[in-house]
């Protein structure tokens, strides 16, 4: 290897000098007679050379520029005459004029460039790599690689996206600062002793300090997503239905992370709420309490007194409990009236204790972001975290939503609980799902009497849940209304699941949780709440009145709860409508909800559905053709493209087929034709 190295000093020494330490810690430099300082290029460390024991230079390489001007202050482009390119040996670019080495350096060094905390890598062309043996041992002559030299740790990598990961591993180590001696005059506004910058993030009034490696959990315990924003309000409006049910309320953020979720809570609904945020790792606990000063909210230290203002100059607005505590633990000493469980992945290794102690009405929240095992990436993990069996289908978003809740359900009775699906959506890259906790083995009964089976065309995609009962049905197939089975050799169909054949949503508490979104000024959630609400309502036609609103009784999940109504009605009638609402409450809880009032299972998608060679109309025109055809229509929030109907898959085509328009005027549509594009 000493002959290797001295090989690899020979043919670098007229181009490159390296610095490397000899064994009695004096430093060589290329070839000895060589000046640093006449040379452009400064010395680097490369990653297949450099080992542990060598010195960071002490001044970056000529490549890492700020400004375009910096690069070409390299050379002198005003004189006259030939000038070499300095960052491509001669071989490879020869020396030129003034004109053709400025458009060089601008489209083939600047325009390529790798950019990290204002410093630019442009790509370098110079013997800087140092070359690796043959597998016979022989140093041979090889062609440059081009490369880039790292801001942060001057190791040289060949691709772009390779350099993009490297810099990302720097950012979650929190090595931010570069290698060299830099020249900017700006200063982080805080730093903390390892030397790490806070980035402060304002979200629904709440202040937040993030780390620079919050957006990767695998390298960060101060985990944060901006892009479940979404997420984030959808559960604040659900705890603020709860609330304004029944006050106050023990909440808990199982998860805390930098503790915005349950910050939000304390700082908007006050005194209405308990909060408290929990979490296992101390670098959170730690995290979380000084936002918390940030925010102006108190840190109780668990005392369960009075939540009025203390001694200090500085009344706080709220107070939460902040404990450090594994989230299983804590859910079984506790008792809680709101629980929303949001871990980095699969949520099932928490539901069981979750209801363990949830008290009666309250309300469940879960967030699931293992999509890979939800969206049938992953079969063999879905069938180890939600005992299904799915295939990936186009409709494989509320496929995912029916199997958390399944999943949901099949804890909840076996603490002899019910519930009640107040909400499922699926957005992006996270499944979220709201349920309401009904205690008793007879909610837990009807709860789990709502897992079926699915049974699935795999030809033309037409679904149905299996009939309920405990004997053999030897004609499965009987049960789709496709006659795939017919017309197709073997078996045309899978089964599917055990999934959540019921609602997925609940009118009365979308409604509220809109007038929740209104009132906190909640503008980016509003047209999906809207959407959520047409779609639970099967219809297209919605009129939502946001005025101001005044409480009234409502029967949901066979019980009398409070739901918001217009304030112009008389408030005369109060005692009457306590009186009707009590017979009311009384009667439904003695009778079944009708199927009739529940919005069809799954969608279909127009696209999907098309036929070649045809123009369909538009999304909005169709549904109003299904609904001249007498069926029920919506949108739905899952697929843009999907339309949530009663009409069968067959009926939804004839609507289809008879509104498309042939895309050439001479063209017409054969039964041929139509046959080969439900095989395709």
């Amino acid at each position: 290897m000493a002959e290797l190295g001295e090989d690899a000093d020979q043919l670098h020494q007229e181009d490159v000098p390296i610095k490397r330490d000899d064994d009695d810690g004096d430093d060589d430099v290329g070839g000895g007679d060589e000046d640093p300082a006449e040379n452009p290029v400064q010395m680097v460390k490369t990653e297949a050379g450099g080992d542990g024991d060598t010195k960071p230079p002490t001044e970056r390489h000529v490549s890492i520029q700020s400004r375009l001007e910096g690069l070409e202050t390299l050379v002198d482009l005003n004189g006259a005459g030939r000038k070499a390119c300095p960052l491509c040996p001669e071989e490879k670019f020869k020396a030129c004029y003034s004109h053709k080495l400025r458009r060089h350096l601008q489209n083939l060094h600047w325009k390529v460039y790798v950019e990290f905390e204002g410093q630019r890598m442009c790509i370098c062309h110079l013997p800087c790599r140092q070359l690796k043996p043959s597998l016979s041992g022989d140093q041979v002559s090889a062609r440059h690689v081009a490369h880039y030299h790292c801001v942060v740790c001057s190791v040289t990598i060949a691709r772009k996206t390779d350099m993009i990961s490297h810099l990302k591993r720097h950012v979650n180590k929190g090595e931010t600062e570069a290698s060299y001696t830099a020249s900017s005059n700006t200063l982080p506004e805080e730093t903390v002793p390892s030397g790490q910058t806070y980035e402060i993030m304002k979200e629904l009034g709440t202040n937040v300090q993030l780390l620079p490696n919050h957006s990767t959990p695998q390298k960060s315990d101060t985990y944060f997503n901006r892009k479940m924003k979404t997420n984030r309000q959808l559960v604040f409006c659900s705890l603020a239905v709860l609330a304004a049910e029944r006050n106050p309320l023990e909440c808990l953020d199982a998860f805390g992370a930098t503790g915005i979720m349950g910050l939000q809570w304390a700082k908007h609904l006050r005194n209405a709420v308990r909060v408290t945020i929990t979490d296992i790792s101390e670098v959170c606990i730690k995290m979380i309490k000084e936002n918390c000063q940030l925010n102006h909210i108190r840190v109780d230290g668990g005392s369960r007194g009075p939540w009025g203002p203390d001694s200090d100059e500085q009344a706080p607005i709220a107070a939460v409990e902040v404990t450090k505590m594994d989230a299983n633990v804590i859910l079984h000493l506790r008792p809680f009236d709101y629980i929303h469980l949001d871990p980095f992945g699969a949520t099932v290794n928490y539901l069981d204790a979750a209801f363990r102690n949830v008290r009666n009405l309250g309300i469940v929240s879960v967030t699931s972001t293992d999509t890979g095992s939800l969206y049938a990436k992953s079969p063999n993990v879905t069938l180890r975290h939600y005992s299904c069996h799915i295939v990936r289908t186009e409709y494989y978003k509320e496929l995912a939503a029916r199997m958390v809740l399944a999943a949901v359900a099949r804890a909840a009775a076996r603490c002899n609980k019910g519930v009640e699906a107040l909400l499922a959506v699926a957005l992006e890259h996270f499944v979220l799902v709201v349920v309401r906790v009904l205690r008793g083995p007879t909610q837990a009964d009807e709860s789990a009497g709502r897992l079926r089976r699915l049974i699935h065309c795999q030809w033309c995609e037409e679904r149905v849940f299996l009939k309920p009962g405990s004997m053999v049905d030897d004609q499965l197939y009987s049960q789709l209304p496709c006659p795939c089975h017919d017309s197709m050799p073997g078996k045309t169909a899978v089964e599917l699941g055990p999934l959540w054949s019921g609602p997925l949503f609940n009118t009365g508490f979308l409604r509220r949780m809109l007038c929740a979104a209104v009132q906190h000024s909640m503008d980016d959630i509003q047209p999906l709440v809207k959407m959520l609400i047409c779609e639970s309502e099967c219809t297209t036609l919605k009129s939502l009145v946001h005025g101001a609103c005044a409480f009234t009784n409502q029967v949901e999940c066979g019980v009398v709860i409070k739901t918001l109504q217009r304030s112009d009605e008389s408030t005369a009638d109060q005692c009457a409508k306590r009186k009707s609402a009590e017979d009311c409450g009384n009667a439904v809880k003695k009778l079944k909800t009708e199927a009739s009032l529940e919005h069809p299972s799954f969608y279909y998608s127009i696209h999907r559905h098309s036929i070649r060679g045809m123009n369909m109309p538009k999304l909005n025109k169709f549904l109003q053709y299904l609904t001249d055809a007498g069926f029920r229509v919506s949108r739905t929030h899952f697929d843009p493209t999907g339309v949530r109907t009663d009409a069968t898959l067959e009926q939804f085509k004839s609507v289809l087929t008879k509104y498309s328009v042939p895309t050439y005027a001479n063209a017409t549509v054969t039964p041929s034709s139509l046959s080969s594009q439900e095989t395709a």
